[in-house]
């Protein structure tokens, strides 16, 4: 089954050339899967009082073009599978009835007092609401960053952190794309980002960046050398 939510640009969620900024994009990405998983009674309201929470682990997401402000967006999404402790939600996003973009994300259950990802997906709740169709998106796999171009600290603070007790997902790219932003305005985009450790407040991280001849690689790293998250901007034909 799929659902289908619409939502209006606002003005503050664009940047200076007037286009959506992407952990804007991502942020209704999230928004979107909340509301569906809230609709068929396994979101977060269900989950919390159990002691448990969804947490993103990865999102690829293409766009063949930026809304702006003012513009009207539909997101359609559909659950393609939940198996093997991990559930991929896919969407599509249009502007009126033109395709700007597809994406891929994967989540996983976490227990809030452990801190580990469980798997509840033989529970009755998670009966008859796999769609099952597929997003060609074959997943881009990180590397470490060797030399990196260039490097920023980022301290997690007060803002940064969300009802989960760690960092938000959106927050680890709106500082990898403060510390770097390549010019992608008016081509086409693919992002991937990996979250692999959460990041907690007063956490002191150093974002570091790779600009490459197709766009730009980050990973940030806490003060152990742990790789919290690490990303991929490609531009152009990908």
């Amino acid at each position: 089954m799929k659902y289908n939510y619409n939502f209006e640009i606002k003005y503050q969620e664009v940047d200076g050339q007037r286009k959506l900024r992407l952990f804007n994009l991502e942020t209704y990405l999230l928004e979107v899967a909340g509301l569906v998983a809230d609709e068929l009674g396994f979101g977060i309201r269900a989950l919390h009082p159990m002691g448990l929470t969804w947490i993103l682990t990865r999102l690829s997401v293409e766009m063949y073009e930026l809304p702006t402000h003012c513009e009207r967006v539909r997101f359609e999404t559909w659950i393609e599978s939940n198996a093997h402790m991990l559930s991929t939600r896919n969407f599509r996003i249009y502007s009126g009835e033109k395709l700007i973009g597809q994406c891929k994300s994967v989540w996983a259950v976490l227990d809030l007092e452990k801190r580990e990802i469980v798997n509840i997906f033989d529970d009755p709740m998670f009966e008859n609401c796999v769609d099952g169709e597929v997003i060609d998106m074959p997943r881009v796999r990180m590397t470490t960053i060797p030399e990196p171009t260039g490097s920023m600290p980022h301290k997690i603070v007060y803002s940064d952190i969300d009802y989960n007790g760690h960092c938000n997902s959106c927050r680890y790219l709106q500082a990898m794309t403060d510390a770097y932003l390549p010019d992608y305005y008016g081509k086409k985009i693919r992002l991937d980002i990996n979250y692999s450790k959460e990041a907690m407040l007063g956490e002191e991280m150093q974002i570091f960046y790779l600009v490459t001849d197709d766009g730009v690689q980050y990973q940030m790293k806490n003060k152990a050398g742990e790789t919290s998250c690490s990303a991929k901007l490609s531009i152009g034909d990908w």
